[in-house]
Order: C-alpha cells, then structure tokens, then sequence
C-alpha cells in the first residue's frame, strides 16, 4: 500500500489516514439498525463498499489493524471480568459467515471466546423453551461470545418452514397467528435482560444478493476443493428466498435497538463485510473504556518479590 501503519486501532489508523472519528462512526452508522420505524432491507445494498467514506487503501489499512486492535481489547475485556460481548451472526447460505468469524476472531486469546454453531434442535433442546439453548450459550463475563446463527433462527427458518413448529411439541393453544410476534418480543425483552447485566450485544445480519449467491454455489459446485461447503439443500432453501427476505426484515425490524443494535452488512465483497465487522467489535469495545487490572501496592511488593527469589535462583 505505499505506507507502514503503526497503529494499534480504529482511532489511530483512522488519524494516520487522515480518517476523522466522526467519518468512521458515520461508516457504521450506514448499516447500524438501532429501531425498526421505516426499516426496509431494499434500503441496503449488498454490493455497497462505502466508496465515498472510505478508500480502498484506508479500508485495507483499517482492516489490516483491526484484528490486532480487537485482540488488545479482548485482552482487556478478560483481564477486567465485568463486561462481556455477545455477537450474532446470521445470513443466508454462503454469506460468508464462517469466513468472517475465523478472520476477525484470528488474533484473540482462545481463552477469552466462545464460539457455539447453532444446528437443529435435539431432544433435549426440544425439551425446553426456544430460547433456553440460547441461554447455555451466553458468554460469561470477560469473554466474546460468537453464535453462528442463534436463537434468531426460531423466528427465520422455523417462520418459513412451521411444520418444524409442529415438532416443538407446544401446547396447540399457544400455536396461532401471533406467534412470531411472541417470539420476536421474547428475544426483544431477552436481549434487553441480558444487556442490563452487562453483555454487550451486536447483531449481524451479512446481508447477500441473490446474485451472489449464485455465483459462490456454482463456485463450489465447480472446484471440487469446494464441492464440501456445498450442501444438498441449499439450492432448496434458494427458492424460498424471498420468504427468508421478509422474514429476516421483520425481525431486524422489531429487535433492533441501540442497546442491541443490527448491522446490514453488505456481504458481497468479503473484505468489506470483515472490516465492518470488526470495526463494530472495536468501537463497542472502546466504548466501554476498559482498563487492566491496577496494581495495589502490597500486591507489588509481593511480585517483587517473588521476581527477587527467582533471579536470585542459580
């Protein structure tokens, strides 16, 4: 790229670029949902890059020092152990979803993440409320918790397939017309709890046209490197498109608040979802101004100490 950057955040590679703060927090601001009045998922390009905010080469820079910002305030984040961070992850197929989460989570402490993929309901899981698997899975405090999909699934693939509904083995009274609206303000009063007790929640809706998706399956389809990421069903689901779509904006619609807002993150061009990603991960967490633990005074004569006896061992 021409330059060396040294900077160790959004902030500061933003002034080596000559990025202001305001203009980054106006790139997330394009794809940050904080309510649902007037949200429109036509509204949100996939293919957008932000060209008038941002460059190319600043997008690079910032995307290149990223996951090394991010892994210096999850160091943080475990060292405190007060706050912790929820990020749900949530598109259509081949969004780019795993390929996100491997490359912004590629530089933090293992200890400090916990990562749960979301699959189909066991018996057990059956068993219980649709969000008590949800629940098993939140992040304890000083640590990022990553759901690939999440308990958001329960109002998207179970809306367009009920006759999962029909294996949950609710009460029939409690099926009716109203249900999704039931479950939507669950998850709305849900994530509301959690985040009055100290979880930090992003929502990430990676938001992919049909296009697109066309080309990635065929992609996969064509090398038989790739012909693994390709599932039977897919090109299934594919045609219910449209009912995902409208589904995925009423949801958006009706959980997006400014304590656990939605990103419409344009997916695709891979290397901008990520820098979005990221960027939201950093600006969450530097809001919370997290610090490492401070040393008392007794407790550093009693390092010095220790330091002491093992030097002085021969």
């Amino acid at each position: 790229m021409g330059q060396t950057i040294k900077a160790t955040g959004v902030a500061d590679v933003a002034r080596t670029l000559k990025i202001p703060r305001k203009q980054m927090r106006l790139l997330l601001d394009r794809f940050r949902v904080t309510g649902g009045k007037g949200f429109r998922l036509k509204h949100f390009d996939p293919a957008d890059t932000a060209g008038p905010l941002l460059s190319r080469v600043q997008a690079q820079a910032l995307l290149a020092t990223g996951v090394g910002r991010l892994s210096a305030l999850q160091e943080r984040l475990y060292a405190q152990d007060r706050w912790s961070m929820l990020c749900v992850f949530q598109a259509m197929d081949a969004a780019g979803k795993d390929g996100t989460i491997k490359h912004v989570m590629s530089g933090v402490n293992p200890q400090g993440v916990h990562v749960t993929s979301f699959k189909a309901p066991g018996p057990e899981e059956l068993s219980h409320d649709f969000l008590w698997r949800a629940g098993r899975a939140m992040p304890a405090r000083g640590q990022i918790g990553i759901h690939n999909r999440s308990h958001y699934e329960e109002v998207l693939v179970v809306r367009v397939h009920p006759e999962i509904l029909q294996r949950q083995r609710m009460p029939k009274e409690l099926i009716g017309k109203k249900i999704w609206h039931h479950r939507l303000d669950s998850i709305a009063d849900y994530e509301r709890h959690l985040a009055r007790q100290g979880t930090v929640i992003l929502k990430f809706f990676l938001h992919l046209s049909k296009e697109e998706q066309k080309r990635r399956f065929l992609d996969r389809l064509r090398e038989p490197g790739k012909n693994w990421k390709f599932g039977i069903g897919d090109v299934a689901e594919r045609e219910h498109w449209d009912a995902y779509q409208e589904a995925y904006e009423e949801a958006i619609a009706a959980t997006a608040t400014p304590h656990a807002p939605w990103f419409v993150v344009p997916s695709d061009n891979k290397w901008f979802t990520r820098l979005v990603v990221v960027s939201a991960m950093i600006e969450a967490l530097d809001e919370l101004d997290l610090k490492l633990p401070v040393i008392s005074r007794q407790e550093r004569a009693v390092l010095d100490a220790a330091r002491l006896k093992l030097e002085a061992e021969t």
